[in-house]
């Protein structure tokens, strides 16, 4: 019997492919998949058209040990998988007269009588396994195919994951041989996506030409840059070793702008480092509108280390709540290391914490200057000493606040 180590999903359906609707199936099944021991090597989004799902079915089945659908098996004419499905793999569709009947029952319960099109999620390949659907009225389907498996699940995710769980995990786990993927990520913040891996480079070679080969991704967002490791192996304990290895080389590598390797968030990490400490923190923020006290109390217990925060957008607001003085703001405007200073003195003092944090910019769209461009922001922070430290941020007004909110988080866990 053929091992089963790689697969790819197709989602069907004409709304997945508008803004209005996202496929959630394949992420679920992915997770489900690699606790298996199966990679997922492609994924697909096609919309009701027979030539676009067929063409795509044949490239999935050509590559993939495993092909899995999800949606396209309702009774409207426009629920074409079962059809594409049998029509390129050559199989004749046939009643199934126990699965029309149990559609018959669902609709008698509710006390309506079935509507013929309905008899269309009674046809099933010739030679296809009909996957019970508690939860629906349309049964699943398992195809096997010179070794292959192709998989048809419903596309409702309260149909779709009881049934792989229920009929389709355990087949799959005893032809993946054991096998487990297991996965590292590392969080960096403060470097770009093209210095992280420079850094990183030198270090994927041996990792990938390693017994057990690890596959490594790079991941950027404003003020984040993920390095995802991956190992595919029978031998878990073996695994956990490989990636334990590859994760500290990288972090040995990458240095200080590690600052997480064990899944949390920046925001976690210093939530952790003020918790261990008995310090609360207050911040002012002026352009990121209170994101940064956001992402902080976004974690559950941040009571026990936050006190507050005080959006402070107007000049006035800064005089008057945070106490800094005005001749402060005329003398070098309000985006200014002085200012920024004072905002984070300010809020400490004012709410009683141990460390002030705060942030001043210009997010644009304008608003800048020739000496203090769109993107210019100061980060503040008080403790047993006053810092200041002015960056330089590009791209649109929610990329501007987004890094000057990890850049004034990693300050914090920086002292």
């Amino acid at each position: 019997m053929r091992e089963l180590r790689t697969a790819e999903i197709i989602a069907v359906g004409s709304e997945l492919v508008t803004p209005h609707r996202i496929d959630t199936n394949s992420l679920s099944l992915t997770g489900r998949l690699n606790d298996i021991g199966i990679v997922v090597r492609a994924k697909a989004v096609v919309g009701d058209d027979p030539g676009d799902l067929s063409a795509v079915l044949r490239a999935a089945i050509a590559r993939a040990d495993v092909v899995i659908t999800t949606g396209g098996l309702g009774p409207t004419e426009d629920d074409l998988t079962r059809e594409v499905v049998a029509e390129t793999l050559q199989l004749p569709l046939e009643e199934d007269a126990e699965i029309l009947e149990t559609i018959r029952r669902r609709f008698a319960r509710r006390g309506v009588r079935m509507p013929e099109i309905n008899r269309r999620q009674a046809m099933v390949p010739r030679g296809a396994t009909a996957l019970p659907n508690p939860n629906g009225t349309a049964p699943g389907l398992l195809i096997e195919t010179g070794g292959q498996l192709v998989i048809l699940l419903p596309g409702p995710p309260r149909e779709m994951q009881p049934m792989f769980d229920t009929h389709i995990a355990p087949r799959l786990a005893e032809r993946a041989k054991g096998r487990r993927v297991l996965r590292r990520v590392i969080k960096i913040t403060g470097r770009s996506e093209s210095q992280v891996e420079e850094l990183a480079q030198p270090i994927y070679a041996p990792l990938r030409d390693a017994a057990i080969r690890i596959e490594t991704t790079i991941l950027a967002s404003p003020g984040l840059i993920e390095l995802h490791l991956s190992a595919s192996s029978a031998d878990v304990e073996a695994a956990e070793r490989a990636l334990d290895t590859g994760v500290a080389q990288l972090a040995a590598a990458l240095g200080d702008v590690v600052f997480s390797t064990d899944g949390r968030a920046l925001e976690e990490v210093v939530g952790s480092l003020l918790n261990a400490r008995s310090w609360k923190i207050a911040v002012a923020e002026s352009c990121t509108g209170g994101l940064v006290l956001g992402r902080l109390t976004d974690i559950a217990g941040s009571s026990a280390w936050v006190t507050g925060g005080v959006v402070a957008y107007a000049n006035e607001v800064k005089i008057e709540q945070l106490g800094v003085p005005a001749e402060l703001i005329a003398a070098h405007g309000a985006v200014s290391e002085p200012v920024a200073k004072a905002m984070a003195e300010g809020v400490r003092t004012r709410l009683h914490a141990d460390v002030g944090l705060a942030i001043t910019g210009i997010a644009g769209p304008s608003g800048g200057t020739p000496e203090k461009p769109v993107g210019t922001v100061v980060v503040a922070i008080a403790a047993s000493a006053t810092e200041a430290r002015t960056f330089r941020f590009v791209g649109d007004r929610e990329m501007i606040r987004r890094f000057s909110t990890a850049a004034a988080l990693d300050m914090v866990r920086r002292s």
